[in-house]
């Protein structure tokens, strides 16, 4: 179903995204966007621990490399110019870029199947994974799929199809899920099935937004698509290819960085554990970061454009903050026994790299979502210095883990330098956006006493040999009660909830 509020591509002709009618508030563009992720979200949830019993650690491992590969040559296959779809004022002029970077992610596809043509044998001795070589041919398949996903994103985030944007999360989220689960019910769980049904799910959602784009904006494309508009959109927005591209590459194998470190010091299923608690930490940002950091872009561009920033990037950063620092506060005390119970016995040092890693969670979840303020403000360049920084501190930091031949070490110094970095980026954000550090002091400080009584009980219970499941059970009654005091406290949550349950009626 298309959204409701998207403008007719005729008479919308050369206005600036922000002109379409019906404009949701912040929280209910959020909303819309989190139902459908909510819905992924879920049903992964409800799957995980069927899915973590009919899948080994190794085979989770397997997966997660042959991610992270298609990741670094994913990020950069558009030259991040799918970025720059949101901000010219015409969509013509946005049809073009959506062009171009569409272009350059087939001329990636083409270059990375001949690297791993070349290079395919010695990268799987160098990640000690020779089990990956009859999975490697998908890399260029899942570059092409990925990019052009990626790319339809940014499209549909222009034109506010945030429903649309939603229900190919869920089709995504659908076909992974239910390929996964049928296949290990099979007898068939092995590394090929994850990667297979991760793989059908991306062509599921880039399917259905592709569809989308063409019956609602075919007639746009078009007419407006012509190589030298597509040029000269290019040289307009060369910052993004010039430093983007740069950034977001150094971002991404810094990422990528514990999966192959993990590989080549120690095992495929240390990165088995090590991808199932980073996944699991990373749900609140694929459930509301992923969706605020979308909202966010577009309405950032706005409020530069009509001088309220600072207004628009400290709401969004007290509702991050608001949200991730209770759950990440729980998560960081319960890990452990919370993997035993949901995913297995099997999988309890996932949870304990959970553990290692909330504290850094919580800091790029607060800052990672607003960070497209730097391509809003034409400063791609702080990006590149903070990702040479980040790439080099995890780097170091996963060296001497591996040396010592200590996989929490190297995780927990990881942890460490990623609080480090991603504080400093939510403070330079905020400063950037004229908001005083003052105020952003104090919106951590106000939301650490309202967390710390209930991690104080946490502690208290485990301190005194309480029954884990007990713990668990009053962790997740705090959990349920603090969001629900957040949303009666927070008008444009509720606000937002209300515009959502309408949509759906």
């Amino acid at each position: 179903m298309e959204n409701s509020i998207e403008a007719d591509p005729e008479t919308d002709r050369g206005k600036a995204p922000t002109s379409l009618p019906r404009e949701r508030g912040f929280a209910g563009n959020v909303l819309i966007l989190a139902g459908g992720t909510t819905f992924a979200q879920a049903l992964s949830i409800l799957v995980a621990p069927l899915v973590t019993r009919l899948y080994a650690p190794d085979a989770f491992g397997l997966a997660a490399l042959l991610a992270s590969i298609t990741a670094i040559i994913g990020v950069v296959a558009s030259l991040r110019y799918e970025l720059s779809i949101v901000l010219p004022e015409s969509d013509e002029d946005a049809a073009n870029l959506m062009a171009v970077s569409i272009g350059s992610t087939f001329a990636f596809c083409g270059l990375s199947a001949a690297a791993i043509l070349v290079a395919g044998d010695p990268l799987l001795v160098l990640l000690n994974a020779p089990e990956l070589k009859p999975f490697l041919w998908l890399v260029p398949i899942v570059v092409l799929v990925r990019g052009i996903l990626l790319v339809l994103s940014q499209w549909h985030t222009r034109r506010k199809r945030f429903a649309g944007m939603s229900l190919a999360s869920v089709s995504e989220s659908v076909t992974t899920n239910g390929v996964q689960v049928g296949l290990g019910a099979a007898g068939l769980g092995t590394a090929g099935g994850l990667i297979g049904s991760r793989v059908l799910g991306l062509l599921a959602g880039t399917t259905l937004l592709s569809a989308q784009a063409w019956r609602s904006d075919g007639q746009v494309f078009k007419r407006s698509i012509s190589r030298e508009r597509m040029v000269a959109q290019a040289v307009r927005y060369k910052k993004f290819p010039l430093y983007s591209t740069g950034s977001a590459l150094l971002n991404s194998v810094s990422w990528q960085l514990p999966s192959f470190l993990l590989s080549a010091f120690f095992s495929t299923s240390i990165v088995g554990f090590y991808d199932l608690g980073t996944r699991t930490l990373r749900l609140p940002m694929d459930l509301l970061g992923g969706a605020i950091a979308k909202v966010f872009y577009q309405r950032a561009a706005k409020a530069e454009w009509e001088g309220d920033l600072a207004l628009v990037v400290e709401g969004v950063f007290r509702r991050l903050v608001a949200i991730g620092m209770f759950p990440m506060l729980l998560l960081g005390l319960i890990g452990r026994d919370a993997f035993i119970l949901v995913f297995g016995a099997n999988w309890a040092e996932a949870g304990v790299y959970a553990q290692i890693l909330s504290v850094w969670t919580f800091f790029w979840f607060i800052s990672s979502p607003m960070s497209t303020l730097f391509n809003v403000l034409e400063k791609q360049e702080f990006g590149l210095r903070l990702n040479l920084a980040n790439l080099a501190t995890r780097l170091i930091s996963l060296l001497v883990g591996g040396f010592l031949n200590d996989a929490r070490l190297g995780l927990l110094l990881f942890g460490i330098s990623g609080v480090v970095v991603y504080g400093y980026l939510a403070f330079s954000i905020m400063g950037e956006a004229g908001v005083p550090w003052s105020a952003t002091g104090k919106i951590l400080l106000s939301n650490i006493l309202i967390a710390l009584p209930a991690g104080a009980l946490i502690v208290a219970l485990q301190f005194f040999g309480v029954s884990s499941v007990i713990v668990l059970a009053v962790s997740g009654i705090l959990l349920v009660a603090y969001m629900t005091y957040r949303v009666m406290t927070d008008s444009q949550l509720r606000t937002g909830l209300l515009a959502l349950m309408k949509t759906r009626n």
